[in-house]
């Protein structure tokens, strides 16, 4: 599909929502829904605008906090994105994504120690969230932590060894363990899966070899 035929697909699409939700103004779903597709069409304010009303509705609605931190993260809002996942974790404390979001979170505001327990409270409670296995790995690479880094990332690829982000994080992890052939060896992979490998990560490893 072309960018000129998703855009006329998503506008239908957000048509039709929009009038579902002039007709039905308390569905919280179609309210959610029209966010979702918003955010698709790049209608950051739009997909903001529905998510408050969500909100609004039901202000339990784990998903439309989720959703509002991702918005908010996007547009480099940290604190924002980081209440809103929080204010998720307060309807549902065992929301595994709210957790994992909020240690990407902290992950980018670089405070390692926030970011580590965050992940492992994901982890805790969904023990099979790729995305979180794969961000402990940074967090833990930030932290110092290498050989807990490294299970995070073996336990990512265990779950998704197709999954870029999480063999160019083995790589990190192997390289920072002193393996250099098998950071090597991961990070072509990554690359191979169109991940974009730092090429100095590269210079670094071949130095070592």
């Amino acid at each position: 599909m072309s960018a000129t035929e998703l855009t006329e697909d998503l506008s239908k699409v957000i048509d039709e929502l929009e009038k579902k939700c002039a007709e039905l103004p308390d569905n919280i779903m179609a309210h959610h829904h029209l966010a979702v597709v918003y955010r698709k069409a790049g209608r950051q304010t739009d997909a903001l605008r529905e998510l408050n009303k969500c909100i609004e509705l039901d202000c339990h609605s784990v998903e439309a906090h989720i959703n509002l931190g991702a918005i908010y993260f996007d547009m480099g809002e940290l604190d924002k994105a980081l209440a809103a996942n929080q204010a998720a974790l307060q309807t549902l404390s065992t929301s595994a994504q709210a957790h994992a979001n909020i240690g990407m979170i902290y992950w980018h505001q670089e405070d390692a120690e926030k970011s580590v327990a965050a992940y492992q409270e994901a982890v805790r409670n969904d023990p099979k969230l790729v995305t979180a296995w794969t961000g402990m790995a940074s967090a833990q690479i930030m932290a110092g932590n290498f050989e807990e880094a490294l299970k995070a990332a073996n336990e990512s690829i265990k779950l998704e060894p197709d999954f870029p982000m999480a063999q160019n994080n083995l790589a990190v992890a192997l390289f920072y363990n002193n393996d250099f052939k098998g950071a090597k060896i991961a990070a072509e992979k990554a690359a191979q899966m169109g991940y974009p490998v730092d090429p100095r990560f590269f210079e670094a490893i071949n130095k070592n070899l």
